[in-house]
């Protein structure tokens, strides 16, 4: 048997369990999606956002990148931030990284990792250089890549704030609220890292003053 093909056995029987359980399970996801939730976490197989959250289909929409990335640019991220915002109406948009990220420890080099991923990881290279005095006192590596997954974090949330989309929101209501989250590969507990409530001021320069 190939490996995508135990794939679709297993889904098969998952979807017994659940209408064993519940017959009306899929009758009620196939015509209503009210997720309170947004996640935007890396694409790390390792950090499944409904396994590590105890939640099921329809509680979060979910958007993954490497590193957790929240780019001004990326469209991608963009629409699905949007259609959760203004159509789904989320209480919450959740940035969660995870500690020993790949593409955190990548940025943090001077390797040339080709084209596309150099021009993806600038993006956490310009983290790292924001940050830069406080970082370069961590001798320990592996505590200073920490450290960066959870400064990368934050920056993600600020970029969310820094968006027409967030802000018109706040503008026009009480939410959402942002959170930086950071998963624990080793512990499987994830740690809040920063949070930002709906309305809050950021720098003037990238506040829209006619929205």
């Amino acid at each position: 048997m190939e490996s995508y093909e135990k794939l679709l056995l297993e889904n098969k029987a998952w979807a017994s369990e659940k209408v064993n359980d519940d017959p009306e399970y899929f009758n009620r996801l196939a015509h209503i999606q009210t997720p309170d939730f947004l996640w935007i976490g890396c694409s790390d197989s390792r950090v499944p956002a409904n396994e590590i959250t105890g939640t099921q289909p329809g509680e979060i929409f979910v958007h993954r990148n490497i590193a957790n990335m929240v780019v001004n640019t990326d469209v991608n991220l963009l629409s699905v931030l949007d259609y959760a915002v203004n159509h789904l109406k989320v209480k919450h948009v959740i940035v969660c990284g995870h500690y020993g990220c790949g593409g955190v420890k990548a940025a943090a080099t001077q390797h040339d990792f080709k084209p596309v991923l150099n021009m993806w990881l600038r993006n956490i290279k310009d983290v790292y250089r924001l940050h830069r005095e406080e970082l370069n006192v961590i001798k320990d590596e592996e505590k200073k890549a920490d450290r960066l997954v959870e400064l990368n974090v934050r920056e993600q949330v600020n970029n969310l704030a820094k968006t027409s989309i967030i802000q018109r929101a706040w503008k026009e209501g009480s939410k959402p609220d942002l959170h930086g989250w950071v998963y624990g590969l080793k512990d499987g507990i994830i740690k809040p890292v920063f949070e930002m409530r709906a309305g809050t001021h950021i720098d003037p320069l990238y506040e829209y003053d006619n929205l």
